[in-house]
């Protein structure tokens, strides 16, 4: 009985169909394999998709595969879109994420997309975040964006959207982040975007919006990214910024557009602001004041505006600026010796304005400065040997009378001393006045003598006059007495008067009783005789 047993167990071991009472013909292991290959074959897309059994609701079903159908995919990123469903939310579908079945992100930057996007996106009412930058997507920017009650952040920048950007896009209530930087948006800045009461990032740069800036942007206290550099927005900057301590702006930027007007002084209210950049503007007037208060202004960009006058003195309040930039302006001021204190200064820009005077010695003693150009200018004096050593020629060029910032350009032996302080101004305007008198005094003094002798001349050539109507005088008495004695020759009476002794004519004084008339002929005759004589 022991040996059957044992022949008994080793015919199961050998063939288990036996145990189950099958024929001996029909063999599991076949069967088992298949089983094992049809469980492999189910289990295998399951395990690398991680699906987890949740099935994408069918609105958003829908709307995926008309945000599919508006798409062109170049590159096949969107293959894994079947048309099932199945995996959508469990990580199978390219750039989706799901929430209780539910597309909560769609994110798909980067992939070389073309097309639009459809209206149907407004059918994701959970959708939170819609990223598809760096694309070439195109078309306008759909309206129904507006309707989505969780969305918070549209990053749609570097693509080739169109047309205007939708008022319905403030009226997201939970909406953090808007990003459409780099397309082709025109039109104007919706102000119903301050709406969107926790909106902290605005990037509306690199595209071609018109009209003024919204003044309720100004007022929004959740702002801390506002960027609308290269657009073409014109009109004045709004004076109207800040107002609350909660404001939490940080970076201000709207350069290269047509601003025109003053720079706001409002601006100082805007305690956080760390970067503000009005470059490649209209601005005229001055810098305010109030921009000292910037306590945490690391970057100060004017530059390539109509800014004139003078630098508030409050500037060297900005402890923490690290960029100075105020080329091509219209300053015409002495680079302020208050500089220096800004030690944290690593860029100082001030190219192609008209400042006058000295460059501060101190600006040398800056431990950060990397960067520094004065160039065209109308500086002068020598340039501070701390920054001829450091810095190349081009910084100081254009400045004519500005020396020892290059071999061409030494400075005299014996350089004019600079005036370093009011008082050494003071007493060189002295010095200057005291010669200006002495030239007066030395030119009164060579007119008065020049009128003593006018004076003089004048005297000498009256008395020759006077002397000589004298002699004429004399001339005028001999003639007539040798008129009178001529007529004594004729038979006129005489009456009185002897001849001098030994006959002579000459002596005799004749005196005429009655009118006498006495003819050129006899005059001259007479005074003939009398020089004969």
């Amino acid at each position: 009985r022991i040996s059957d047993r044992k022949k008994e167990k080793c015919k199961i071991q050998s063939d288990p169909s036996s145990l189950f009472g099958l024929p001996q013909k029909f063999s599991l292991y076949p069967h088992f394999f298949f089983l094992l290959q049809v469980l492999a074959f189910v289990i295998q897309p399951v395990s690398s998709q991680d699906w987890d059994g949740v099935i994408v609701t069918q609105a958003d079903y829908q709307a995926l595969q008309a945000f599919k159908h508006e798409l062109v995919d170049t590159k096949g990123f969107l293959r894994s879109w079947n048309d099932s469903g199945y995996g959508a939310c469990s990580g199978g579908w390219t750039g989706i994420k799901c929430a209780q079945g539910q597309v909560i992100v769609i994110q798909l930057p980067w992939k070389g997309l073309g097309g639009r996007i459809t209206e149907k996106i407004g059918q994701f009412q959970a959708l939170r975040k819609l990223s598809l930058h760096d694309n070439l997507i195109g078309g306008s920017i759909p309206s129904a964006l507006g309707f989505l009650p969780n969305l918070r952040g549209v990053q749609l920048f570097n693509n080739r959207f169109s047309g205007s950007i939708p008022p319905s896009v403030g009226y997201s209530p939970l909406l953090q982040t808007l990003d459409l930087s780099n397309n082709s948006l025109t039109a104007t800045i919706p102000a119903s975007l301050t709406n969107s009461t926790k909106l902290y990032r605005l990037n509306l740069s690199f595209n071609s919006l018109t009209g003024s800036i919204p003044t309720s942007l100004t007022a929004s206290p959740s702002l801390i990214f506002l960027a609308l550099q290269y657009n073409n927005l014109s009109g004045p900057i709004p004076d109207s910024w800040g107002g609350k301590s909660s404001f939490l702006l940080q970076s201000l930027t709207l350069d290269h557009n047509f601003f025109s007007g003053t720079i706001p002084a409002s601006l100082g209210n805007l305690s956080k602001l760390e970067e503000i950049s009005l470059s490649h503007n209209q601005i005229s007037g001055t810098i305010p004041s109030e921009i000292g208060r910037l306590s945490r202004l690391r970057i100060l960009d004017f530059s390539h505006n109509a800014i004139n006058g003078s630098l508030p003195i409050t500037l060297s309040n900005l402890s923490s600026l690290v960029v100075l930039n105020l080329e091509s302006n219209y300053i015409d001021t002495q680079i302020p010796e208050t500089l220096n204190k800004l030690q944290n200064l690593s860029v100082l820009n001030l190219r192609e304005n008209h400042f006058t005077g000295h460059i501060p010695a101190t600006l040398g003693d800056l431990p950060n400065l990397s960067s520094f150009n004065v160039s065209y200018n109308n500086l002068s004096g020598p340039v501070p040997t701390q920054l001829s050593q450091i810095f190349n020629s081009s910084s100081f060029v254009g400045n004519l009378q500005l020396c020892g910032y290059s071999a061409s350009t030494p400075c005299p032996s014996t350089p004019p001393s600079q005036a370093s302080s009011p008082e050494q101004l003071k007493k060189h305007r002295r010095k200057l006045s005291t010669k200006d008198i002495i030239l007066i005094a030395a030119g009164a003094l060579l007119v008065v003598l020049l009128l003593l002798c006018c004076i003089l001349l004048f005297c000498l050539i009256r008395k020759r006059a006077a002397s000589k109507g004298k002699d004429g005088q004399a001339a005028g008495r001999a003639a007539a007495a040798a008129a009178a004695t001529r007529g004594g020759e004729k038979g006129v009476p005489q009456v009185g008067g002897e001849g001098e002794a030994g006959g002579e004519t000459g002596g005799k004084l004749v005196h005429f009783d009655g009118p006498m008339v006495f003819t050129a002929d006899d005059l001259l005759c007479a005074t003939a005789e009398i020089m004969g004589k």
